[in-house]
């Protein structure tokens, strides 16, 4: 993790050779609320809609979508998945929740207002990240690429490779559309990603290393993944794999 935080931070500092992302900026966050966090949750999805939180979790056998009191982190509503899949990305998009698997090919859809199962959808290749600009499925696999997919059909309608001063990033993981940019978690590292829809360019970069105190760590805590931002007040949470808490942030340009 250490390595791969090392050599995207050299890209933002070094100079591009071809002219790509001359502009891209750092961040720091600042802890404005700190706030309870399902420590039994693999984070996978999470969102707000019309003001309330859901979550998406993963693992083979524990895989559900959870409907979340922001406050307490209790869970409201669970939806429990069949022990074949693995739970990732999910969204919603005019009251029809999405929700990815890993492996298993399969996209379900759901009613978000009754979580009554209204079909699924098939794809090709892994499923990790999953958000909406309000007209399309934005869909990350795990490498480079983003997806803009037909919520209706699930077809590609379009895709960009996410670069870093003209250098792929793998490993795109969770998303969040925020202001019409894309933020993206990079697995494996404490870093987000903010990325311009229409070219895959890289202009911020977020670091969060230490943003989960060393003394809240346990033996399955994992590492940072989830994103979701409130469009009603403006506010940014972020969590993690099993974190047992959930954080409102702001950013700080370094």
């Amino acid at each position: 993790m250490a390595l791969l935080i090392i050599i995207l931070l050299t890209l933002i500092s070094g100079v591009s050779c071809s002219g790509q992302n001359k502009d891209v900026k750092t961040y720091g966050v600042k802890v404005e609320e700190t706030l309870p966090h399902d420590a039994g949750s693999y984070t996978q999805g999470l969102f707000f809609n019309k003001g309330q939180l859901y979550e998406s979790a993963g693992q083979y056998g524990e895989s559900s979508f959870r409907k979340v009191d922001l406050k307490s982190g209790r869970v409201l509503q669970r939806l429990n998945f069949d022990k074949r899949f693995f739970v990732e990305g999910s969204c919603v998009l005019n009251d029809r929740l999405y929700i990815l698997t890993w492996q298993e090919g399969t996209c379900f859809v759901y009613d978000i207002n009754t979580l009554k199962q209204l079909g699924k959808a098939l794809y090709t290749g892994e499923g990790w990240g999953l958000t909406t600009d309000g007209k399309s499925l934005i869909m990350s696999d795990g490498s480079s690429k983003i997806t803009f997919r037909n919520p209706e059909t699930f077809v590609v309608e379009k895709s960009i490779e996410v670069t870093l001063r003209g250098k792929k990033v793998m490993y795109l993981n969770e998303l969040e559309y925020i202001k019409g940019e894309i933020w993206a978690n990079v697995y494996t590292s404490d870093l987000i990603l903010r990325i311009d829809p229409k070219t895959g360019n890289v202009t911020g970069v977020i670091n969060c290393t230490g943003l989960l105190p060393k003394n809240l760590y346990s033996r399955s805590t994992d590492v940072l993944n989830g994103i979701a931002y409130d469009s009603k007040n403006g506010h940014i949470y972020l969590t993690g794999k099993f974190w047992p808490r959930m954080f409102r942030v702001s950013l700080i340009e370094k």
